[in-house]
């Protein structure tokens, strides 16, 4: 951690949500005048597309069904652990982009599956913000969540994640419930061993629970909307958080626990400005005094 050069961690896994909580962030960076540097986890994917194809063949066919994009090994976490600890001492770093389809790839100049060539930072900037898979990873080989100040955690439960993403892979990727399914299968052992310890490093997690039937998720038409959701909010230090404030400001909330609070989903954008504006206006004041 460095109150210098301030880092921002966003952790969920795929279909979690964290693309919307990222819009968020862009929302209050734009409105306070915050000028962020941002990676994402898959510049940190080791493998191309087709490279990845290939290794998932070479992991099964030694015996390691759960290999993954979710496993340690198939990420360069170790270069991402270089990347927070650079930008916390210097302020600088680099990064590429993960090109995923024909759009970004008319975006970007490569063809998708293919990453784009490293770049470093732009100078003069107010803070690194990372969203991905491995943003709080501790294990024998790195500890990523010692270098970010603030830590999220992006968490509905597994039934709504295994909707969101049938419905997002099938619509924007092609892929059958069949193909997605094995995904999902392919990807329990690491999800249960590499992302979910990682919400209890995290600072504050966004957990999105359904109020609707999510029995089985393999045939649900539709993704379950905001208003048919609750969103539980965890601090992991609650001290300093003015709870009675938050459940004045955001309507049909309350606490469940002495450290977490519950809103409508429908007003997650309103809990994250009241809960995070602060926060970060307090890191980037921080490291200008620094």
């Amino acid at each position: 951690m460095s109150k210098k050069h301030p880092i921002i961690s966003v952790t969920g896994s795929s279909g979690a949500g964290t693309s919307t909580v990222k819009h968020t962030f862009d929302q209050i960076f734009r409105r306070e005048g915050v000028n962020a540097v941002s990676i994402e986890g898959d510049a940190f994917h080791r493998f191309n597309r087709k490279d990845m194809k290939s290794e998932l063949d070479r992991q099964y066919a030694g015996g390691n069904v759960g290999f993954s994009h979710f496993s340690f090994e198939a990420n360069e976490l170790k270069e991402l652990e270089k990347v927070f600890s650079q930008y916390g001492e210097t302020g600088t770093g680099r990064t590429r982009h993960y090109v995923h389809d024909a759009d970004e790839a008319e975006k970007y100049g490569v063809p998708p599956g293919e990453f784009t060539d490293w770049a470093p930072f732009e100078d003069g900037s107010d803070l690194l913000f990372y969203e991905g898979l491995h943003g709080s990873v501790v294990n024998d080989d790195v500890n990523i969540a010692r270098h970010a100040d603030l830590k999220i955690g992006v968490v509905p439960v597994i039934n709504l994640e295994w909707i969101q993403k049938i419905h997002r892979d099938k619509e924007k990727r092609g892929y059958t419930t069949e193909a997605i399914t094995d995904v999902i299968l392919r990807r329990m052992y690491a999800y249960v061993h590499c992302i979910c310890p990682q919400f209890t490093e995290t600072d504050i997690n966004f957990q999105r629970v359904p109020v609707v039937d999510t029995s089985n998720p393999f045939v649900a038409r539709w993704i379950p909307t905001p208003d048919e959701s609750l969103v539980v909010i965890r601090f992991r230090n609650p001290r300093g958080i003015d709870f009675s404030y938050l459940v004045s400001m955001i309507h049909g909330s309350w606490m469940s626990r002495a450290n977490s609070i519950v809103i409508p989903g429908g007003k997650l954008d309103l809990a994250m400005q009241l809960i995070l504006t602060p926060m970060i206006n307090r890191l980037v004041s921080e490291s200008k005094r620094a």
